[in-house]
């Protein structure tokens, strides 16, 4: 008897359908709205995605239209000023939300596809095969993070957004697969994953069809917590030179206002402007941790909840009184 047998057969008579995907999906966003904390994150990431796909027609000017008075102040033609080289600082902003966008999810993406893969095999084989893995997962954990990106990235120079999301993919996986790896360690032993190796389903299926489908919310928020990571590190490699200096980012318009004494000249926005850019868009993915924390851990909302009830008690006795 398979497992999608055996539940079924303990399924009551009137339950006749299991829960829809889709009911799934909109308990999770309605937890994720409940927590404030979540709602916030999701208003500014919003915010954030839309500048970067509306940049076109929200820029007053384009993102290397030069030919401006160089290293002017404020005004009603330029609201944050120009650069060095007489262009828009705020049209750069908002062209550069699209590289940090774009360069977060794509490599957030693609270091929790590396981790599911190597977490969820390597917390469910045994034997040699384990240890080899552990080797090399540990070694990516003991190497500092910022000097291995540095390094690859200076033999990788020249390579453009292709090199940046390179680089951030292969020093960004390792610790997702941990933790990964220590839930597949803990779900291999349940009831539902023996019945499955007993029914004769491979391996394979039985990690991305048994045990996949109840790591969800982990997976989900690793990937917030890789995209996070991957902001902070693209902003970082291209404000050390160590990108392409051609394409206009967020870490571009930091290391250009370096090269151009800044702060020196009075400038502190161009350092101010893009610095804060970053970190609110980095704030709001961990924000957008709390609520799927709540997803994954019911305590967290049997816990508002019991506030809930506690403080609707409490006011029903003042009213009583």
């Amino acid at each position: 008897m398979t497992t999608t047998q055996s539940i079924k057969s303990i399924r009551p008579a009137g339950d006749t359908k299991p829960p829809h995907k889709l009911a799934f999906l909109g308990r999770a966003a309605a937890t994720l709205w409940s927590n404030w904390k979540s709602r916030l994150g999701l208003i500014i990431l919003a915010f954030f995605v839309l500048v970067a796909i509306f940049a076109p027609l929200l820029a007053p000017y384009g993102a290397t239209q030069d030919g401006f008075p160089r290293n002017a102040d404020s005004s009603w033609q330029h609201w944050f000023g120009t650069t060095a080289a007489g262009e828009d600082v705020l049209s750069q902003l908002i062209y550069g939300a699209r590289v940090s966008v774009l360069v977060g999810f794509i490599a957030g993406l693609l270091s929790t596809i590396v981790a599911v893969l190597i977490g969820l095999s390597w917390g469910y084989i045994r034997g040699f095969g384990a240890e080899v893995v552990n080797f090399f997962v540990n070694l990516f954990l003991v190497i500092p993070g910022l000097p291995l990106m540095i390094v690859i990235a200076a033999y990788l120079q020249n390579g453009g957004l292709f090199m940046i999301v390179t680089v951030i993919v292969i020093t960004g996986w390792a610790w997702g697969a941990r933790v990964l790896r220590s839930q597949t360690q803990s779900l291999r032993s349940r009831d539902f994953v023996t019945a499955a190796r007993f029914s004769g389903d491979r391996s394979f299926r039985v990690v991305f069809s048994e045990i996949l489908p109840n790591m969800t919310s982990l997976i989900t928020g690793s990937f917030f917590g890789a995209a996070t990571a991957a902001i902070l590190a693209e902003a970082g490699l291209e404000f050390l030179g160590l990108g392409d200096s051609s394409i206009v980012s967020w870490g571009t318009i930091l290391y250009w206002a370096q090269n151009s004494n800044a702060l020196l000249t009075g400038q502190w926005i161009l350092l101010f402007a893009p610095g804060l850019c970053i970190a609110l868009l980095a704030m709001s993915l961990t924000l957008i941790n709390f609520g799927v924390d709540a997803i994954s851990n019911p305590r967290l909302r049997e816990g508002r909840a019991s506030e809930s009830r506690a403080s609707e008690s409490r006011a029903s006795e003042r009213k009583g009184k």
